[in-house]
């Protein structure tokens, strides 16, 4: 009778899920109308100076010339703890302080998975240390880090590890276990602070990454490349998340979902620096742009973060193509 009626219940929850996948209502947790999405950007010290840019500079230009007001900032392990219990914390230091004098709001990604290949980011002297031993010296650096900055004014919320569930990257196997421990860790330290846990868009379900969340964000990548394929555009419309949001506010209704990346920028076969144009302009021209912001706003997510801001920078500054950056301007 107990097996029958599990049986029951684990059907009807099927049939409930079902139906909601294929709701083509809007979540109720989307803004009204486009015009009420927040925008921002992820900046990445790490990546910027790999694009052969003064990252200080392309920072800067960020707050000064596109004036963003929210942004998300990776915070990498190796620029922290340089040795073993030295830490160094100018650069977050001049970021955070910088962001607080133009009343920009920013939210950290802490631990080590965190964006830009090869997503998971160790520094040379743990590199060697068991999987046991790393997970240690995380949880470490995850308590001088929020201990550092929860007193500034302008920090939004932490994300703790970023697409934790997406088996991308250079990383090791998941431990739940040892994520659930880190969010503990954030949430004890700075009960205050909401908590963003992100996950892809297209490739993961979203309930496991949600229900850890104060925050869900998803990824929106609309043309990528993949080995042997080549180029894939995802034949997705905006129904899509908005079924994937409600399966996850059927759960929890008042769950906040915004768009943790919208692609910005190139993705194909070899770093970006080391595309020409043309190779460029088949994942990322500006009528691409214009469409992905359009998509974006057809989801009408109340937050919108553009993963991409370095390479605009680099196009304006390097190639004398500014069309990007002045694009974005007027959104942002």
């Amino acid at each position: 009778m107990i097996k029958k009626f599990l049986k029951i219940v684990f059907l009807s929850i099927c049939v409930l899920l079902l139906a909601l996948l294929f709701l083509r209502r809007k979540p109720s947790r989307t803004v009204a109308n486009s015009g009420d999405i927040k925008w921002g950007v992820v900046f990445s010290k790490k990546f910027s100076s790999e694009m052969g840019l003064d990252w200080k500079e392309n920072y800067l230009a960020i707050l000064e010339d596109l004036k963003v007001k929210i942004m998300r900032i990776p915070v990498y392990w190796q620029d922290i703890e340089i040795a073993k219990d030295q830490y160094v914390f100018d650069d977050y230091d001049w970021m955070m302080n910088e962001a607080l004098k133009r009343s920009t709001q920013v939210t950290l990604t802490i631990g080590r998975k965190v964006p830009r290949w090869p997503e998971c980011h160790v520094p040379e002297w743990a590199s060697g240390f068991s999987e046991d031993d790393q997970q240690t010296e995380v949880l470490e650096l995850l308590r001088i880090i929020v201990e550092r900055y929860k007193n500034f004014d302008n920090l939004k919320a932490w994300q703790v590890e970023n697409e934790p569930f997406l088996n991308f990257g250079i990383c090791p196997s998941l431990d739940t276990d040892f994520l659930d421990e880190e969010i503990n860790i954030v949430r004890t330290l700075d009960p205050e602070r909401s908590i963003v846990i992100t996950d892809s868009g297209e490739l993961s379900v979203w309930i496991r990454a949600a229900k850890r969340a104060d925050i869900f964000g998803t990824t929106m990548y609309r043309i990528v490349y993949k080995d042997p394929l080549g180029y894939i555009r995802y034949p997705l419309t905006p129904n899509f998340f908005w079924k994937k949001a409600n399966i996850v506010h059927f759960f929890d209704p008042d769950k906040p979902i915004i768009v943790s990346e919208l692609q910005a920028e190139p993705w194909g076969p070899r770093a970006i620096y080391e595309m020409d144009e043309e190779e460029q302009n088949k994942s990322m021209s500006i009528k691409q742009f214009e469409e992905n912001i359009k998509y974006a706003e057809d989801v009408c997510f109340p937050e919108v973060y553009f993963w991409g801001v370095e390479w605009w920078y680099w196009l304006k500054k390097t190639r004398g193509r500014p069309e990007f950056w002045e694009r974005a301007r007027l959104i942002l």
